[in-house]
């Protein structure tokens, strides 16, 4: 049985579906079954059917299998872009897009690390364990997705990080010692970028302006500010100026109280040896 698109939403699918119909058309052309496409490009009849239904988004290796084996001459391995856009949720590639067009973001996180910040196991391990229970290929997508918003960090221009983390969310051993132990090292190596600063908001403080919880500001290319919040079932984008200015204060506030980068670099090195 073939299963949705985790997120599918009706520009996904008809990308899905327009890439479904270029597979069966050039197929057909070449008087070849779904069997026998399956066959010689490695995957099930099940997974040719669902691809070419617009059920499934298919991998890179099969677009790359399809093509050279239906003789299309990059026609199908020219959709790879498009599919990997329409493969993630709406939500993830509305948000990626929007943290591509900053020049600088700055992100609270108080219960787990920050998106942006996250290795590919911690990740895994945040969605596997949510309830309902994805399924294995929701997990996977929603995975990749996450890691493909991590490019920011090699665009050109640079864009500015500061990213400040509760002190909870280093301790809380999600995943288990040595998957934290893998998060807290990547942590640090993504801290020693010259356009990223780390900060620890630590357990103790008395004061504490990100007591309502998480949230970014995304300073776009044009000077507008904008800020994302996410909480349980709700993703919501924050553009009124008056509560942009509320982010501004808290945020400000929110680093001032937090320990300095440099200190904060050093804490993470000390929970890390205690790990």
């Amino acid at each position: 049985m073939s299963v949705e698109p985790y997120g599918a939403d009706e520009e996904s699918a008809a990308v899905l579906r327009t890439v479904g119909r270029v597979i069966k058309m050039c197929r057909e052309r070449e008087g070849m079954t779904q069997a026998g496409l399956a066959t010689a490009i490695r995957y099930s009849e099940e997974q040719v059917s669902s691809v070419e239904r617009g059920r499934r988004a298919p991998a890179e290796e099969f677009l790359e299998a399809a093509d050279r084996v239906l003789e299309a001459s990059g026609l199908i391995s020219g959709l790879k872009h498009d599919v990997a856009k329409a493969r993630f949720p709406k939500k993830v590639r509305d948000h990626a897009k929007l943290e591509s067009e900053a020049v600088e973001l700055c992100a609270y996180a108080n219960s787990v690390v920050h998106g942006l910040l996250q290795t590919e196991e911690y990740a895994r391990n945040l969605y596997v364990m949510r309830r309902p229970p994805f399924s294995e290929e929701q997990v996977d997508e929603l995975v990749e997705g996450r890691l493909a918003r991590q490019k920011i960090f090699d665009q050109q221009p640079a864009p500015v990080f500061n990213f400040v983390q509760e002190e909870v969310t280093l301790r809380r051993p999600l995943g288990g010692r040595m998957v934290m132990r893998k998060q807290l090292a990547h942590l640090l190596e993504i801290g020693h970028r010259r356009n990223v600063e780390i900060q620890v908001m630590p357990t103790d403080r008395e004061d504490h302006a990100g007591i309502d919880g998480s949230f970014q500001l995304l300073r776009l290319k044009e000077g507008v500010t904008v800020a994302h919040n996410e909480v349980q079932l709700t993703s919501r984008l924050i553009s009124h100026v008056k509560e942009i200015q509320i982010c501004e204060v808290r945020y400000g506030a929110i680093r001032a109280q937090a320990l300095t980068p440099r200190e904060s670099l050093a804490f993470i090195e000390k929970v890390l040896g205690e790990t």
